[in-house]
């Protein structure tokens, strides 16, 4: 959507006028400092992420969620011949992630009613080539992490779980990311800890695994100009390290807001609009108001005419994709799958969305749904 959205799908500004003089004197700091690159900056804030997942551990920044995950599986030996599990109704990054490690990627059903990653059909999908799998917590909704754990553990599978979406999510009061060997997040700038740019990190509770990240995010190095295995360049930026760590301090808040917000529409939408299911367990984060609608064109036309953004998180899935074609998935292969894509449907959600204008969506989408049941 454009600027002159009335009600636009995200926006920033609101946010940034709230805590801009700790966000520029924090960037101050950096440009004083005389360091630039790995310093004080993102050594503070990677402490401080692992004090807010409230597991003991380290964290590894790097330049964004998708190096992320390559990092992750990069530094479980994971690469040219093995398998990856995960799923097509996801971010792109996820799968080139996959591919960058030069692994292939595997993708399992989903669970019609949280339309995340069905745990049974994964299974299926194992076989000997089989090194990993990736859960991904779509929308800010949690997997099923124990059961998952347990799968894994049966056929001893490395477990990296995709937190792009869903830092501050829970999964019976345990944050997502804490889990699985290695929790990747992106702090893209919609993120529910969003940079101004682009940003990643990994967390492990592995001393190996985290040495392994710390020299693969900086040319297989790490402190020392001496390669001790291939790697990359993806640090994550001192400036956005500084500026993340105003955020951090901010989250907790950040995230009632959106869980605030998220109550409007639960409570305004017609009980007709499905909306994917949340597990007792599952505290949702709310990166996404997501529902599922077949009548989804009429409902992105009036959208549109009313000047209120919407997405549609994911229109193609991935394994119906040109660029991943090469995979060999034929249509119909991942029949859920598909079904959904045409009917997903997020509107907006963000902390400093005025509750009135969550109204206004909501009678927008009533109107819709009662012309066209």
């Amino acid at each position: 959507m454009s600027s002159k959205s009335a009600i636009p799908l995200f926006d920033y500004v609101g946010q940034y006028r709230q805590i801009e003089a700790e966000v520029l004197a924090a960037v101050r700091r950096v440009f004083e400092s005389g360091s630039l690159i790995l310093g004080p900056s993102v050594r503070a804030f990677e402490e401080n992420f692992v004090q807010f997942l409230q597991v003991d551990g380290q964290a590894i920044g790097v330049g964004n969620g998708t190096d992320a995950i390559a990092i992750a599986l990069r530094a479980l030996d994971i690469g040219p011949g093995d398998e990856v599990l995960t799923v097509s109704n996801t971010a792109i990054p996820t799968v080139s992630a996959i591919c960058m490690s030069g692994a292939r990627p595997v993708f399992c059903e989903i669970d019609p009613g949280t339309l995340l990653m069905d745990l049974a059909d994964a299974e299926m999908h194992i076989t000997s080539r089989t090194r990993a799998i990736i859960p991904v917590h779509l929308f800010g909704n949690a997997v099923e992490m124990p059961r998952l754990l347990q799968l894994a553990e049966l056929h001893g599978l490395a477990v990296v779980e995709d937190c792009a979406q869903a830092c501050g999510s829970t999964w019976q009061g345990q944050l997502t990311g804490t889990f699985g060997d290695i929790g990747c997040f992106s702090f893209y700038p919609t993120k529910n800890l969003g940079a101004y740019g682009d940003g990643g990190l990994c967390f492990t509770r592995s001393q190996e695994l985290a040495d392994a990240m710390r020299q693969i995010r900086s040319y297989g190095c790490g402190k020392s100009y001496d390669c001790q295995r291939e790697g990359v360049n993806s640090r994550l930026d001192e400036v956005q390290a500084a500026i993340l760590d105003v955020k951090l301090r901010h989250l907790a808040s950040f995230l009632t807001q959106r869980r605030a917000v998220a109550a409007v529409y639960d409570e305004h939408l017609p009980s007709s609009l499905t909306r994917p299911r949340i597990a007792p367990e599952v505290c949702h984060s709310r990166h996404l108001y997501t529902v599922i609608a077949a009548n989804r064109d009429a409902l992105t036309v009036r959208l549109g005419q009313e000047g209120i953004g919407f997405g549609v998180h994911y229109p193609v899935p991935i394994h119906r994709m040109r660029g991943y074609a090469f995979l060999g998935y034929p249509k119909g292969s991942l029949p859920l799958t598909e079904r959904i894509a045409d009917e997903v449907l997020s509107l907006p959600c963000y902390p400093e969305l005025p509750h009135e204008d969550v109204r206004q969506v909501c009678q927008i989408v009533n109107n819709v749904m009662q012309s066209n049941p």
